[in-house]
């Protein structure tokens, strides 16, 4: 079947949702029967968000194949299970440095290079490349209508509009109707210049997704209408929702993918099989029980560099139907005083990813924390390197232990990772090569042992495969030390070089990964650390 394109843009302010509209809209038309895919047009200039700080762009998520790409691409696959790839985000960085270098080359035989048509022409190709006859693809253009960075962006749709036709294309923009207190009404204005500003470039939009927090009256929808062009039933209302999973449901309520349906004329008279987003909105609402889980992470002046790893506490929550309660703490708090009250409280703890010496010795203290009290602990990545630290100082008594991304220790416990393999190849970095995409990204097989806890948790097998991204590792020179006083390196790389899992077997639960499984989990199909840390911290509240 010939692919139908729906491009998604947003106007007024930015953070109104595009990406959580995308992903819903996906997950609804799903429902319908049909396949997607869906893909992230970045404006800004960087090649991709790798080198970005997470306290200004949110978490950088990763795929399968190994690319750094934007975090809506994790509501992408958490609302409908489509691995994301490297062909679904493109920054307009990664855009002009493929122009550039076609130019470098000599590919446009001399001619002179312009943002049309050869800037548009790659859009177009990165837009229609790699499909694999879906019958709908989803593209979200990142930042708002009339920014100057999307320019070159809502040129190559425009484009693509005319070349396929209405027949396979539709516009979707997004707006928001802000409620005017004082005044007591909603103010269709900003839509209406939104709206304008999207017509300036050639664009008109087909259907209006209006974000309010009050309900949109019928003489607004008309007024909206008549202002903008569209019909009536397409004005559809986006209401803020209890919780970010009741989104596809209210977006059918409000007949989103009937007018979807009545663009692309596909006569969708029976309604789409929502059961699976009923079941999980009502363990959402109604939990059983409910349990607190503090993260101690740097990051904390932006929640959303922490975003997957929300929701999969979250699904781990619908797996034990219980409600995740989570207490963000910065870990520099337990490095200017004994903070460690904060903490007795909670059912579990849990230390993410990050970089750098900030904030590392309040992880470590957390981490001793959860394994002299006996809580219930989850540390990912660095979480993992500096529970397996703060092991080796004061458990094995190693003098010095340390990680030489922080110093330069005289017990090198976790090193930087100069040489790898990734499947039958052999990949090599250099410590003062480039930062961005030069990391240990993409998924790669771990190999469990026999008999452990991490085994038991995913279901009995013997191999998984997890996303990984960062640039040291725990020093295999160091297990024989560590085992001995009771750690257990239970997840291992194929060679057997790479530490992936160790856990503490007196401990109640005590698990480190050197991998991202927050990546992988889903709504409907939660990740089994996470469904498994989530229950022990529930065994935990019964006990106190």
């Amino acid at each position: 079947m010939t692919t139908r394109f729906i491009f998604i843009t947003g106007g007024v302010v930015s953070s109104l949702g595009k990406g959580l509209a995308s992903a819903a809209l996906g997950a609804v038309l799903q429902a319908r029967g049909f396949t997607v895919r869906l893909r992230k047009l970045d404006p800004y200039l960087n090649i991709d968000p790798g080198t970005m700080s997470p306290t200004q762009h949110g978490e950088v998520y990763v795929t399968d194949d190994g690319a750094e790409t934007d975090l809506d691409l994790g509501h992408y696959e958490r609302f409908t299970g489509v691995s994301s790839r490297r062909s679904d985000n493109v920054t307009a960085g990664r855009i002009y440095k493929t122009v550039l270098e076609k130019e470098r080359r000599g590919d446009y035989l001399g001619g002179t290079v312009q943002v049309i048509p050869h800037v548009t022409d790659a859009i177009k190709e990165f837009i229609t490349a790699d499909l694999t006859g879906e019958d709908f693809a989803l593209i979200e253009i990142g930042g708002t209508v009339g920014d100057i960075e999307s320019l070159p962006f809502l040129e190559a749709i425009r484009q693509l509009g005319n070349e396929l036709g209405p027949e396979r294309t539709m516009f979707v923009h997004l707006t928001l109707l802000p409620y005017i207190a004082t005044a007591g009404e909603l103010k269709t204005k900003p839509t209406q210049h939104s709206v304008k500003e999207l017509l300036s470039v050639g664009i008109q939009p087909d259907l209006l997704l209006c974000r309010s927090e009050h309900e949109i009256p019928d003489s607004e929808r008309r007024k909206i209408a008549l202002f903008c062009n569209v019909r009536q039933e397409a004005v559809i209302a986006a209401y803020d929702a209890p919780s970010i999973y009741d989104v596809p449901v209210n977006y059918h309520t409000e007949g989103l993918d009937t007018q979807v349906c009545r663009h692309f004329q596909l006569g969708c008279e029976s309604p789409p099989d929502l059961s699976r987003w009923h079941t999980i909105v009502q363990r959402v609402r109604q939990p059983e029980g409910e349990v607190t889980i503090a993260v101690v992470g740097k990051y904390m002046k932006l929640l959303d560099s922490y975003k997957s790893l929300a929701e999969a506490l979250v699904h781990g929550g619908i797996a034990n139907n219980v409600k995740v309660r989570l207490e963000w703490l910065d870990s520099q708090v337990f490095e200017q005083a004994d903070n460690s009250t904060l903490l007795e409280r909670v059912d579990g703890i849990l230390v993410p990813g990050a970089f750098g010496e900030r904030g590392a010795a309040g992880m470590m203290a957390a981490a001793r924390f959860a394994r002299e009290k006996d809580v219930p602990y989850l540390g990912i990545c660095f979480g993992m390197q500096m529970a397996v630290i703060e092991a080796a100082r004061n458990l094995a008594g190693i003098p010095g232990a340390g990680s030489t991304e922080l110093s330069d220790p005289p017990a090198k416990v976790v090193g930087l990772m100069t040489e790898w393999m990734r499947g039958n190849a052999v990949e090599r970095r250099q410590a003062d090569g480039d930062m961005g995409g030069t990391m240990r990204l993409g998924a790669y097989p771990c190999i469990l042992k026999p008999g452990s806890r991490a085994q038991a948790i995913y279901g009995g097998a013997d191999t998984i495969d997890e996303r990984h991204r960062h640039r040291y590792e725990v020093n295999n020179a160091y297990i024989g030390p560590l085992e001995a006083r009771g750690l257990v390196f239970s997840g291992m790389s194929p060679d057997g070089l790479l530490p992936e899992i160790v856990e503490i077997p007196d401990h109640s639960w005590f698990i480190g990964v050197q991998f991202h499984p927050e990546l992988k989990s889903k709504p409907f199909d939660p990740h089994p650390l996470f469904t498994a840390f989530v229950g022990a911290a529930v065994e935990k509240s019964r006990l106190v």
